[in-house]
């Protein structure tokens, strides 16, 4: 449609989009919530996994001058912001997941950026048990 990657091409539809792509294969694997309400959260979680990755992917690629700010500004965020904010759900909740009683979408994006900041910052998940476990 819009000439460009990521396509997909699942149940005889091609896709593109990164976010249509996975909310279609959320949908389609029951990882996105069992009503709108679960899915609204999820959409939520998985927006504020997002702000945190988009800082992520550009710091390999910005100016040698303004890399030092660029990661000190992820970890801060990443240790008084984001990781708390989800230590605190997984908390309130009572589950190992997110959203539900069940694995999310949300929680696919949580450990993948769990994998993202680890890199950057080594042992910072250790402060966050719940996000750890």
């Amino acid at each position: 449609m819009f000439q460009q990657v990521p396509m997909v091409e699942i149940d005889g539809m091609k896709l593109v989009q990164t976010k249509a792509i996975l909310n279609y294969i959320a949908s389609k694997y029951n990882l996105y919530g069992k009503d709108m309400k679960e899915r609204a959260i999820i959409d939520m979680y998985t927006e504020g996994v997002a702000d945190l990755e988009i800082m992520i992917l550009y710091y390999p690629h910005m100016p040698p001058e303004e890399k030092e700010a660029s990661l000190a500004k992820i970890k801060e965020q990443t240790r008084n912001r984001y990781f708390p904010a989800f230590e605190k759900v997984l908390k309130s909740h009572g589950q190992d997941y997110l959203v539900g009683n069940r694995l999310s979408r949300a929680d696919i994006a949580l450990v993948e950026l769990l994998y993202h900041v680890e890199e950057l910052d080594p042992g910072v998940v250790d402060n966050f048990p719940l996000l750890k476990a």
